[in-house]
């Protein structure tokens, strides 16, 4: 089985879904926001603060690159990670890429006050963020999920792809 690597704006239910998707499917769960925390000891937001996002961009790359390396896997990948061509072109190799398509009034009702995601501190900008990133999510999806169903529903849509 190809790796399942879903990209999304925050709130789109990506690591949600992507435990319940490895559940279904019996494989294992990775977070590359996760993987970079237990990489460098310190909390994404803590990256942004202490070093700035490009610092964080590149860390997300190194990530990126080592996921075909990974076999069989469900993937949640960072907001922004599937916006960059270098992370497509690295986790396309052995990946299927599936977009969680939520819309920006069910992310903003997940997402609530949360004050731990570092580029959601502002709807307005938020907005903006989330209308230029899914042209790139789209273009660099193998498949296109409707993100505003539940966790469980979304994940048993996505499985019945690649069973």
């Amino acid at each position: 089985m190809d790796n399942i690597v879903l990209c999304g704006f925050m709130g789109s239910g990506k690591t949600v879904v992507g435990k319940e998707l490895a559940k279904i499917l019996g494989v294992k769960f990775v977070d590359t926001d996760e993987l970079i925390e237990k990489e460098q000891g310190v909390a994404i937001k803590a990256i942004f603060a202490i070093h700035g996002e490009d610092y964080f961009r590149d860390l997300e790359y190194e990530v990126c690159k080592k996921i075909p390396e990974m076999k069989g896997v469900v993937v949640s990948t960072g907001g922004g990670a599937m916006t960059f061509e270098r992370n497509v072109e690295a986790v396309k190799q052995g990946s299927k890429i599936v977009f969680l398509d939520a819309s920006f009034d069910v992310i903003c009702e997940r997402i609530g006050d949360n004050t731990t995601r570092p580029l959601f501190q502002d709807r307005e900008k938020a907005k903006k963020l989330y209308d230029e990133r899914k042209e790139k999510y789209l273009s660099a999806a193998d498949f296109v999920i409707n993100g505003d169903m539940g966790a469980r529903k979304t994940a048993m849509q996505i499985a019945d792809i690649f069973r």
